[in-house]
Formats: structure tokens, sequence, C-alpha cells
């Protein structure tokens, strides 16, 4: 059967397993869903450079699953995301775009949880491009790398701390974690918040299998007309 392929972009394992837990209760829809690591990537991806140079690699690996019925890539910046979608037909959804599309659904001003003050730069290309500056609330860093994440107790507590801040003092009122590693920790943040929190691999995944579903493609089928 097609499946839906994730790509982590980075080599850890530990943060394929937490996507790999996250989007469990979308399998309930029916599509085989399989998360893959890239050997060749970063431990964490924290800057450009790093994100640019999982590109290649990646999109070798994309190539390379027969059975794909789509692709999410699972990396908050969306490395790759239109390459991949010049060398495939498929559905290729990125985390970062999926997750302020579906932030934008939920609450007027979003919130971005960021790992490192590096990262911003970065989101702020993207949400510039998206045309969705006039609804950021803000972009504040945990100051905690992606390995970092795997403590949930350090975690935790600084993404709750963010978040709030993120709600009292620049008013957002939906969050968005703002890295593939923090897929653990939604429902905590969610409760000690009192926002609803996107998880951005959770947001993709459900654009992703809806797009399959109802056999949609950035790509048009040529077809002649009489």
């Amino acid at each position: 059967m097609s499946t839906l392929i994730v790509i982590n972009p980075n080599s850890s394992q530990t943060v394929t397993d937490g996507i790999d837990v996250a989007i469990t209760p979308l399998r309930s829809f029916g599509i085989p869903i399989r998360c893959l690591t890239l050997a060749e990537g970063p431990p964490g991806i924290e800057s450009q450079r790093q994100a640019d140079l999982t590109i290649a690699p990646m999109l070798e690996l994309a190539a390379a699953q027969t059975d794909a019925a789509g692709y999410v890539i699972a990396c908050f910046g969306d490395p790759g995301l239109h390459a991949l979608r010049d060398q495939t037909d498929l559905p290729v959804v990125g985390i970062q775009e999926a997750a302020v599309m579906t932030a934008l659904t939920l609450g007027q001003r979003f919130g971005v949880i960021a790992i490192l003050p590096p990262s911003i730069p970065r989101h702020l290309r993207a949400f510039g491009a998206m045309g969705v500056l006039d609804r950021l609330a803000g972009d504040r860093a945990l100051g905690l790398g992606v390995a970092d994440l795997a403590n949930p107790r350090t975690s935790l507590d600084a993404m709750i701390a963010t978040g709030r801040r993120l709600r009292d003092e620049d008013g957002a009122n939906v969050l968005i974690m703002g890295c593939a590693g923090m897929a653990n920790y939604r429902e905590p943040l969610q409760d000690a918040t009192g926002l609803p929190v996107v998880e951005p691999t959770q947001a993709a995944v459900s654009m992703a299998l809806g797009q399959i579903q109802s056999n949609l493609s950035h790509k048009l089928q040529s077809t002649d007309h009489a």
C-alpha cells in the first residue's frame, strides 16, 4: 500500500521517534505512515547552512521511497520543500508552512517557540514570504539546542515559561512549537498556557493525508483539450 513518508532531515533517531509517537493518532485514517531519519544530516538543524546542506541527500532519500504516496519534511524551516515539489508530483508538505496555516485557523495572532536565537531570522524570512507577518505576535527562543530537548524537565519548563511570555507580553492566542524535537510536549504545554498549541508534524501529516485522500497535487497533470 502507498505510504506517507515523513523525513526527519537531522540524524537524531530520538527526534524521529518523538515524531513517530506524535503522529500515532493520525494512523487511524488508514494510510500507512513511515518516519525516516536522514543519516547524512547534522544531529540538529540550528542554522540556515545546516538546513541547506540536508537538501541534496534528503532528495535522494525521498526518491528511493518507491511506495510513497506523499512526503512530509519534518524540520521547522522546511529545507528542500520547493526542490522536492519540483522532483515529484506527489503531495509535499513542510511542517513550518503547515503549522502556520493551521495556527491561523485557531487564533488571530500566533506565537512561535524557537530553539535558539539564530533560528528566528530563518523563521521571519519564511513568514515574510508567506505574507503572515501581520499575524505574528512574537517568536521567542528557548536558548536550547535540538539535543537539549530530549531532557523533559529542562525543556518543558522553558517552553512553558516562553509560551506564557508569548501569551502575556506579545498577545499570542495560539502557539506553534518551532522544532520537530518538541513533539512530545504539546499537551502539557497546552494545559499550562491555556492556549491551543500546534505541533508542526501533526499539522503537516494531517494536511498531507487530506491531500492524498482528495487526490490533490501541486502540479497540474497534463491533459489534452479538444
